[in-house]
């Protein structure tokens, strides 16, 4: 409303005491906080052309993890210099703010934690993702979840007609440094007829995937050959089953180490996936989750011939459990 009645003055300069005096407060503090960034960057600088061994007797080991607490601090220092710019709180909350810059990470990530990220969990842990299939998750990015044109909203159920083609996440990190990270897509719904149960079942996992703030867009359908280590499995239910839950799990490699195709493809099984083996063995940790459902539909038939999965003339129908004698109804005595 300001700039609307200021007749195309800038927003640096409109005409009211009391801002123009609060910003020269903000920009006297932010002077303040660049000179503490300058001497935090001339202490790094030092410290990198120091001897680890003189320095202390924690040695190279010590001189790197205390560079790394001082670029903690550098970065830390960078979002108090900004967050009290009101041109920087305009900019990220018209949608422009830069995602290379720390102040927009910072502001976007406390964003998402506020609301999406509690909505996220609440459907995680409700529609029991956790512990079903992983036995933990603190997710530090947001997934969102999209087919061709049609946006997925966690634990919506899809038509089987759209789910039959891969789709398209976008992951946002609210960190600097990429991540390598590793996509399962897993059903833990199959009905095992011969056990009464369910089984888990792979549709989809790739590995060796970077990740960072500025290039948040994956198109599953769009990998590296390289990268994928199941194909994309068309998700199905079979007529009379529960709904299936379709879970989209994101791990992170430790260290950022690739993980060997060859040796990753020995001990997969895609029928009877078992996610808590697979994380063990190439030591992932869970940093986002999310989840799609699917159930029965008039495409379903078809999706289920074409990807090759049998069972799509077959109806499931619970077995009847007959009640103990005692509570058995006796028409005789009723007479």
């Amino acid at each position: 409303m300001a700039i609307a009645q200021s007749q195309g003055v800038l927003f640096d300069q409109l005409p009211f005491q009391c801002f123009q005096e609060a910003r020269k407060v903000l920009t006297e503090d932010r002077q303040e906080k660049l000179q503490q960034i300058q001497t935090m960057r001339d202490r790094i600088a030092r410290l990198q052309q120091s001897d680890g061994n003189a320095l202390h007797r924690g040695g190279e080991q010590y001189k790197q993890k205390r560079l790394e607490s001082m670029r903690t601090e550098l970065e830390h220092l960078k979002i108090l210099a900004d967050i009290n710019d009101p041109n920087v709180k305009r900019r990220f909350e018209d949608g422009k703010g830069d995602m290379s810059k720390p102040i927009y990470r910072f502001l976007a990530d406390r964003k998402w934690r506020e609301y999406v990220r509690k909505i996220l969990i609440q459907r995680v842990t409700q529609m029991k993702v956790v512990p079903d299939v992983v036995p933990h998750c603190d997710p530090i990015v947001d997934i969102k979840i999209k087919f061709g044109r049609t946006n997925v909203q966690s634990g919506d159920f899809v038509d089987s007609a759209i789910s039959e083609k891969p789709c398209q996440l976008t992951v946002q990190s609210f960190e600097k440094d990429p991540k390598l990270i590793t996509i399962a897509i897993v059903d833990p719904d199959v009905p095992n007829l011969e056990t009464d149960s369910f089984n888990s079942r792979c549709h989809f996992l790739a590995s060796n995937v970077q990740i960072d703030a500025l290039t948040p867009h994956l198109d599953l359908a769009k990998l590296a050959e390289e990268q994928v280590l199941v194909p994309w499995l068309p998700p199905t239910a079979q007529k009379g089953s529960p709904y299936h839950r379709l879970s989209i799990v994101l791990f992170q490699q430790k260290d950022n180490i690739s993980v060997d195709k060859a040796v990753a493809l020995r001990n997969i099984q895609q029928t009877d996936f078992r996610t808590r083996s697979f994380m063990t063995r190439h030591m992932l940790t869970p940093i986002g989750a999310s989840l799609f459902r699917t159930k029965w539909d008039d495409n379903m038939g078809a999706v289920m011939q074409r990807a090759g999965i049998d069972g799509a003339e077959l109806e499931l129908k619970r077995v009847k459990v007959q009640p103990l004698p005692y509570k058995r109804r006796n028409p005789s005595t009723f007479r």
